[in-house]
């Protein structure tokens, strides 16, 4: 029988773990071991078949109570574990999921993996727990905390929901792993009497001072996120905080170079945005954006890596062997050693209309604050490769019927193959090959999109408040001094991608470093690198190799 009380007082609401195994001793050994590691944190629960299972879990929903994991074993009678879990993740898409198999069902449990988004699998039985079973739910717990938001704490944000200014500033926090809570004005009377004749958004701190119309640094300031520097001067600065930049920071710190990272918006880069990561080595499951971003944020700061954000960038010169940074705000620091991992971003929708409606239904990348707005909606997504794909997968969890724009006239071409087949099969995902967004219009937000047929030229409206954009690849480079060699698209060549005339002021002997630009001791990792290949895999791979040129570099200094 589910037991869904809890042995705490009746006013603490820990979050829960359900545990479920049709064998008693079985399942009182998992709620043992599960309850010695995480009981002070958690309500362990336990249920001995599915339907009690999911019956406990809409009862603890119901009651607006966090349900953090459920562990499940596979085979049971009547629902079993695959379809229990599956259950889960339809009431409660963010609650963690693991199957418990034999070593026999691992073909079933990765196949559960791929068809019913299942988090993990673990084979039983494990001994000791602290090798079998801890690491793989310390993880899975950490990811759900990170997204997790209860209902009270944190900031409150009053605002439009279709203010573009408003969308800017959730975005950052959300990016940024800060607890709010979202009121709009048009749809809650109280926010708007509480709002008054404010400037939206309105943001109000938990000590009750308003901040109206703030710009996201100010609301940082104000929370603590740290965006000044302790030192004047280190040996490796990375100006960029994506998987490449994140990556050299771990290498670079952990291998006692005194570092500091400056991100202009938040950690994880264009990576960060993503709904889903299913390639990257390690994680059969996948993970979010959000997640890896949180994960080499916490690995950067454990060995000591300074994480500036939002900081940006305006200017570098060189004085020697000495690189000095100049930020937006006229601050400078100095380092002997420059990073850029400063990725790209998404290029602007080329449709009439688009920049009137960015943020107020046009978005770039799979701005994942608005996905819960998508409920019952028709979403379009625009794109053909692997980012397109996943958050056209992403916010088919949430709206009604999502259609893939897709300009070729393949989807193949672009994306990988295992999301081309996720989303044919998908019964809410259509795609529309050889057809461009050409036209947007609405009132006060998007509402109609013109969908036009590369090929015949025929059009048609599209009745949509959510228009996804996921298309090219812009590099950051403008800021950059002439001497830092680029690509006519604005791309940094590097190694032996330089030419003659790029080295004309080189003033070594030696040739640059494979990842070195033609500045000594200005080195280049990930997206932003000229025909880098564009994985989340290849940027953490040259930004960990990019720090072995910093070690050569300095050793000549």
């Amino acid at each position: 029988m589910a037991d869904v009380s809890s042995s705490r007082p009746s006013g603490a609401k820990n979050p829960a773990i359900v545990c479920v195994d049709d064998d008693p001793e079985v399942l009182r050994a998992v709620a043992r071991d599960v309850r010695r590691r995480y009981g002070d944190r958690y309500r362990v629960l336990r249920a001995d078949t599915g339907a009690e299972a999911i019956a406990a879990v809409r009862e603890l929903v119901g009651r607006s109570e966090p349900v953090a994991l459920v562990l499940s074993d596979q085979r049971m009678p009547g629902l079993d574990g695959v379809g229990l879990l599956a259950e889960v993740a339809a009431v409660t898409p963010r609650t963690k999921r693991v199957l418990l198999t034999a070593y026999a069902d691992t073909d079933a449990a990765i196949s559960a993996i791929n068809d019913s988004r299942v988090d993990y699998y673990l084979l039983k039985p494990w001994d000791p727990p602290e090798a079998g079973l801890y690491p793989t739910l310390d993880d899975l717990l950490a990811d759900w905390r990170g997204a997790y938001r209860p209902g009270y704490g944190g900031l409150r944000v009053l605002g439009d929901r279709w203010s573009a200014e408003g969308h800017r500033l959730r975005d950052f926090l959300s990016r940024n792993n800060v607890p709010y809570r979202f009121e709009d004005v048009e749809r809650d009377d109280d926010a708007r009497a509480l709002a008054g004749g404010a400037a939206l958004p309105l943001v109000i701190l938990e000590d009750g001072s308003r901040l109206e119309a703030p710009e996201p640094r100010e609301v940082a300031a104000r929370i603590g996120l740290r965006q000044d520097a302790e030192r004047e001067f280190y040996d490796l600065a990375i100006v960029g905080g994506g998987p490449a930049g994140l990556a050299s920071a771990v290498y670079g710190a952990s291998e006692g170079l005194k570092t500091v990272l400056l991100e202009r918006q938040a950690p994880g880069g264009q990576a960060g945005t993503s709904s889903r990561i299913e390639n990257y080595l390690g994680f059969p499951a996948g993970l979010s954006g959000a997640d890896l971003a949180r994960r080499g944020v916490a690995q950067a700061e454990r060995f000591g890596v300074e994480i500036l954000a939002p900081v940006e960038v305006s200017s570098v010169r060189m004085d020697g062997p000495y690189k000095i940074l100049t930020l937006d705000d006229g601050r400078e620091l100095s380092c002997h050693a420059l990073m850029l991992a400063t990725g790209v971003d998404w290029r602007k929708l080329p449709a009439d209309g688009a920049a009137e409606f960015e943020g107020r239904g046009v978005y770039y990348g799979a701005a994942m604050t608005e996905a819960m707005g998508c409920a019952g909606e028709h979403v379009l997504v625009i794109g053909a490769g692997n980012s397109a794909g996943q958050g056209a997968l992403h916010f088919a969890d949430y709206a009604d019927r999502v259609t893939v724009v897709v300009r070729g006239d393949s989807l193949a071409k672009s994306m990988s193959q295992y999301l081309v087949d996720r989303i044919e099969a998908h019964p809410r995902i259509d795609v529309r090959l050889t057809t461009e967004a050409t036209a947007l219009d609405g009132d006060g937000h998007l509402q109609h999109v013109t969908l036009t047929d590369c090929a015949t030229g025929e059009a048609e409206v599209v009745e949509t408040s959510f228009l996804f954009v996921f298309i090219g690849a812009a590099p950051h480079t403008g800021w950059l001094p002439d001497a830092v060699a680029r690509d006519r698209r604005g791309f940094v060549r590097t190694g032996p991608d330089l030419t003659e005339a790029d080295l004309a002021e080189w003033p070594l002997e030696r040739a640059p470093f494979l990842l070195e630009t033609s500045v000594p001791g200005v080195f280049v990792a990930g997206d932003v690198r000229a025909e880098s290949v564009k994985r989340v895999a290849s940027a953490v791979g040259e930004g960990s190799v990019a720090v072995a040129f910093v070690h050569q570099h300095l050793s000549e200094l």
